[in-house]
Formats: structure tokens, C-alpha cells, sequence
């Protein structure tokens, strides 16, 4: 039961941590935390005498006053929370209309938008929470003066906010940004992935016996919990060997893994196995470094489209696709998983560099070849790439690509 638990929660986690409100709540939910925390402190006796020593100070002891003060800031601020919601809804408009809709879940999940519409739902909730606790008392101590000049501080910071809100979506919205930002996720993720010098092949010799292990669902295959197989394969003494690589859509029954063993499966040793697995919609990058290739690319075939018709994001992208490709081509991903006694249990299926450059450079070519601006740029990197590649295989993929630019 836990672990159908734990399955579940990795499913929808990353829609959740991604979706655009999840941040604006958790801030929304401190603020009003620290309102009834200070409206605590306001009406509390610490308080009260703190308020008599800033006497000189503190001025506000007006009901209506704090009321008016409160009530002008919460329609202020809701003002400024439209409009930034509309700015960010304009920028992914444009994304998804321009580029393409993959790369919407990076901008949707983007930190610092969902700080800043966080921080503005907040100072409302807690100008709000603020309003309905004033009382019409003639003592100024039930009057909460410091939880009023808070929210004026908090307003101050919200314009000041603002102001560079403005600026970032100006920044954000041009389309160099976005490609400049999903090559840097990529990279690293990239980095994370493949950091190994050599191509390290398993040397295991398998088994004879074996069993084959279907999809229990249609999906995208995302990835294993490491742990929880590894535990499995040497409980049981299995050999593992993945059939697809991480990101592909298997279909349902699919044979998507074979298992080297002498014994045989029963129900619960499946339903076990098949909790390990990872199956959920979605690109997230930080799961698949191979993603953001696919976004790049698809950014550059819908730049070719002739709706849009702009090369120069094409090219955009098909440097950030060189940079990505020539690290690729010089560092390779570990395709064994080993238990703790070095014996290799588990057996991944990863995509080679030939793959990548055919997912990534032939469509563009295919859909860009007669521009004579992406044709040029495109022998140009492949020149460029050409002496970087450490291995005579990587050179000689490089020169087969670039033969074919030559031969239009």
C-alpha cells in the first residue's frame, strides 16, 4: 500500500510543484499565517506597551483610517495581480503560438513569476485578514497600527516588485531568452547524465533463461526508483534489462524489459516490479536531459513552418543543439546499475549519438535545407564540431552530416 503511495505521489508531484499556483498558494497560506501572528502581537500586552513607547511614532489611531488604508491597498494590489497574470498568460500565448507547447511547462514553472503573484495574493490575504479585524474602539490600542504599517511596507515592496516583474517579462517574452535557458537546463542536466569519458558497454554475460515483463498501462515510460528495483533484483536474484530508453510512449502490453531469471514470476513479484517503474505525462527536463533536444529541434521546425517563417530562431536553436550535441558526442551515460556487492543487476537502454543527431539535425534539415541562411549556418557548426569530436567515430558522423548538406 505504501508504495502504490509513493507511485502515486511521484506521479502527480511534478504537476503539482510545476503548476503555476502551487507556489502563490504556500505564500498565500504564510501570509496569513503572519497576519494572525502579528494581529496576535497587536492586541496582546507586549504589544500594546511597544505601541505606547512608539507613541511619538505610531500615529495611526483611527478605525476608519486603518480600514481605508487596508481596503485601498487590497484593490491596489488585486489591480496589479491582473495585470501580471495577464502579462504571463501573454507570454505563454506566444510561446505556444510561436515556438512550440512543450517548452510551456519551464516558462509555467518558472520561480520567480510565481514568487512575485505569490507575494501579491498574499499582502491581499493579509490586507483582507487585516480588514476584518479592526474595531471601532476609542482606545487606539485595539486599532492593530503595526499590522497596518507592515502591510504598508509590504506594498512598497509590491510596487518595487512590480516595477522588475515589468522588466524580466520584457526580457523573458524575446526568444533568445527562452532558448538561451532551456540550453542551460539541458546542459546541466546533460552534465548530471553523461559524465563519463568513455562508452562503459556491460561485459555481463546474461543468462539463458529469461522472462519478459509487458506494460501494465500506455504511457510514457519516465524512469525507474533505483533504489526500490536494485532492492528487488537481489532479493529475487534478477537481471534487468530495459527494452526502451527513458521518455518513450509504450503502448499497453508492450514486452518493455526482460528479467534473466531461472525462477518464475508470480503476481506479487510483478505488481512490485511495476510499481518501480515511472509512467506519467510530460516532459520534465530535470527527469531527461533528451527532452530539451526535442524541444530545441521542435522549436526550429516550427520556426521553418510557413506560418512563421523565421530562420533566425531556427538558428538559435540549432546553436544551442551544436553545443548540446558536441558534449553528447565526448560523454556518455552509465548504462549499468550495479548492487552493492558489484554485481550489475541492472541493464539500460540509452540513445546513442547517432539517434540524437537523427532526431535533432534531419528534421531541421529536412524542413530548413532550401533556406540558404540555415543551410550555411548549419555547415558552419557541423565545421566547427567536426575537430571537437574525441573519437574517430564521432568525426566520422560529423563528416557524413556535413556530406549531406553539400550534396543539395
Amino acid at each position: 500500500m505504501n508504495k502504490r503511495i509513493l507511485k502515486w505521489v511521484r506521479r502527480y508531484y511534478a504537476t503539482v510543484v510545476n503548476s503555476i499556483a502551487f507556489y502563490p498558494a504556500l505564500i498565500a497560506v504564510g501570509f496569513l499565517v503572519v497576519s494572525y501572528l502579528l494581529l496576535m502581537f497587536d492586541f496582546s500586552e507586549p504589544g500594546k506597551n511597544l505601541k505606547a513607547k512608539l507613541l511619538d511614532f505610531i500615529t495611526l489611531k483611527d478605525a476608519s483610517t486603518a480600514r481605508t488604508i487596508a481596503s485601498t491597498i487590497a484593490g491596489g494590489i488585486l489591480s496589479l495581480t491582473v495585470f501580471s497574470f495577464s502579462m504571463v498568460m501573454l507570454l505563454l500565448n506566444q510561446a505556444a503560438s510561436n515556438m512550440t507547447n512543450r517548452i510551456l511547462g519551464s516558462l509555467i514553472g518558472n520561480r520567480f513569476q510565481q514568487v512575485v503573484l505569490g507575494f501579491y495574493i498574499g499582502t491581499i490575504v493579509y490586507a483582507l485578514f487585516l480588514l476584518s479585524t479592526i474595531r471601532d474602539i476609542d482606545s487606539d490600542v485595539y486599532v492593530p497600527a503595526l499590522s497596518v504599517y507592515l502591510l504598508i511596507l509590504l506594498t512598497i515592496v509590491d510596487i518595487f516588485l512590480f516595477i522588475y516583474f515589468l522588466h524580466y517579462i520584457t526580457q523573458s517574452v524575446k526568444y533568445e531568452t527562452i532558448i538561451d535557458r532551456l540550453h542551460t537546463k539541458t546542459l546541466h542536466q546533460l552534465k548530471s547524465h553523461c559524465h563519463l569519458q568513455t562508452a562503459a558497454p556491460s561485459m555481463l554475460k546474461l543468462p539463458n533463461a529469461s522472462s519478459e515483463f509487458k506494460a501494465r498501462e500506455s504511457g510514457y515510460f519516465q524512469g525507474i526508483e533505483q533504489e526500490t528495483l536494485l532492492n528487488l533484483c537481489t532479493q529475487h536474484n534478477w537481471i534487468i534489462r530495459f527494452h526502451y530508453p527513458v521518455g518513450s510512449f509504450i503502448v499497453y502490453g508492450t514486452p518493455m524489459l526482460t528479467i534473466y531469471t531461472s525462477n518464475t514470476l508470480t503476481k506479487d513479484m510483478e505488481k512490485q516490479l511495476n510499481l518501480a517503474l515511472n509512467f506519467y505525462r510530460g516532459e520534465p527536463l530535470d527527469k531527461n536531459p533528451y527532452y530539451g533536444f526535442k524541444q530545441l529541434t521542435e522549436v526550429a521546425v516550427k520556426a521553418l513552418s510557413p506560418g512563421i517563417n523565421d530562420p533566425g530562431t531556427a538558428i538559435l536553436s540549432l546553436h544551442a543543439l551544436a553545443d548540446l550535441l558536441t558534449y553528447r558526442i565526448n560523454h556518455h551515460p552509465t548504462q549499468t546499475i550495479a548492487d552493492e556487492n558489484g554485481t550489475e543487476r541492472i541493464l539500460l537502454q540509452e540513445e546513442t549519438i547517432e539517434e540524437l543527431f537523427g532526431k535533432t539535425i534531419l528534421p531541421i534539415w529536412d524542413y530548413g535545407k532550401e533556406d540558404r541562411l540555415l543551410r550555411t549556418r548549419m555547415q558552419q557548426m557541423l565545421l566547427q564540431m567536426k575537430p571537437l569530436a574525441k573519437t574517430e567515430e564521432g568525426k566520422t558522423l560529423i563528416q557524413a552530416y556535413y556530406q549531406k548538406t553539400e550534396q543539395l
